[in-house]
C-alpha cells in the first residue's frame, strides 16, 4: 500500500488511560485533547518532512479511515501533522 501526492497513511497508536489529578482519562473522557498519536505506514511523493516509521501527532478530526488487509488505517494530509517525534 503506497500513499500518493500529499497523503500520509498512519496506524493510530492506542494509548492507555492516563491519570490526571487522581482521575483516569480514557479516549472518551479526554475530549479536550484534539491531537492523536500515530505511526506512519506510507507517505506520498509530495511529503518531504516525514518518513515511514516516524511517530507523529495529527489533528484527530482530519482524514478518513480505510481498511486494508483486515486492518484499519487512517489517511490524512501532510498539513494535518502537527508534531514529528
Amino acid at each position: 500500500m503506497q500513499a500518493v501526492n500529499d497523503y500520509v497513511i498512519v496506524d493510530i497508536i492506542k494509548q492507555g488511560p492516563k491519570k490526571v489529578g487522581g482521575l483516569i482519562l480514557t479516549d472518551k473522557t479526554d475530549e479536550t485533547n484534539r491531537y492523536k498519536k500515530a505511526s506512519i505506514i506510507s507517505v506520498g511523493n509530495d511529503v518531504p518532512i516525514v518518513k515511514k516509521g516516524d511517530s507523529i501527532y495529527y489533528d484527530g478530526v482530519a482524514g478518513h479511515d480505510i481498511a486494508y488487509n483486515d486492518t484499519m488505517y487512517k489517511v490524512i494530509r501532510a498539513r494535518d501533522i502537527v508534531i514529528v517525534e
